[in-house]
């Protein structure tokens, strides 16, 4: 178990928590769940959460890596890139250097760190499909950047349960609270920390969905989701646009 007195988490709307819903509409995720793990009997512990949904590598750069050389917290989460990889185009060298400096940044405070690889993207629709290179290529280079800085990578690419598309929320994008609380589970067990459920456990069988039902939905989440996101790129607008870092304070837990 690490000696952790504080957290901060930074990225974008996987950090954020994005589709795990609390009761009162607020987003949960990964993060919480790992701080509230963290600092049970640990009296003081604080926590920052300064993660804001759709942010590329730059603007989490600009916007939240400065907070963590300020408050210099004692355990970093660090998950940037993702929206860079599934914009139109994509200059993986140029991502993976501009993450290897920032990664630098954060490691430099003294802080312990972690990042993520991404997903493997291979049972998703084929639009989503067609990024699995992509990804796998920057997860290469994210992993040497850790080696180099010291950081703790957490492997989401090999996590199973989130190849099944019901680990996913109605975008395809953001991850569902069952994924979210296995994510947590995974992240813990990478810093040390005692863990009670595995989160290798297999999603439970279902009836596979008929295939015209299938076709409806694929027809639904371009409808909904993948159009009008595709449109808000070519205009300019971004998915965290008017949004502000839900927890951007080092504070004690409630």
């Amino acid at each position: 178990m690490g000696a952790w007195n504080s957290f901060m988490a930074v990225g974008d709307s996987f950090t954020e928590g994005l589709d795990d819903w609390r009761a009162d509409g607020s987003p949960r995720g990964w993060a919480d769940r790992v701080a509230e793990q963290i600092g049970t009997g640990r009296a003081g512990f604080r926590y920052a959460n300064l993660a804001v949904r759709g942010k590329l590598l730059d603007q989490i750069v600009d916007d939240q890596v400065p907070v963590v050389e300020r408050l210099r917290p004692d355990l970093v989460s660090f998950c940037a890139g993702g929206n860079d990889l599934i914009r139109l185009q994509c200059d993986i060298d140029d991502l993976a250097a501009r993450f290897d400096a920032a990664l630098a940044r954060v490691a430099g405070t003294g802080a312990d760190v972690f990042v993520f690889t991404g997903f493997d993207l291979g049972r998703m629709h084929p639009l989503i499909r067609r990024l699995r290179g992509r990804v796998a290529c920057f997860n290469e280079s994210m992993r040497v950047s850790a080696e180099r800085h010291g950081a703790r990578v957490v492997d989401l690419w090999g996590m199973a349960p989130l190849a099944d598309p019901r680990a996913w929320g109605p975008d395809r994008l953001h991850l569902r609270p069952d994924a979210h609380r296995r994510v947590a589970l995974r992240v813990l067990e990478t810093l040390g920390e005692p863990v009670h459920e595995d989160w290798r456990a297999p999603l439970p069988d279902g009836e596979p969905a008929p295939w015209r039902d299938r076709q409806l939905e694929d027809l639904r989440w371009m409808r909904d989701f993948a159009m009008p996101f595709v449109r808000k790129r070519l205009q300019g607008r971004r998915t965290g646009d008017g949004f502000a870092p839900k927890r951007p304070d080092l504070l004690p837990l409630d």
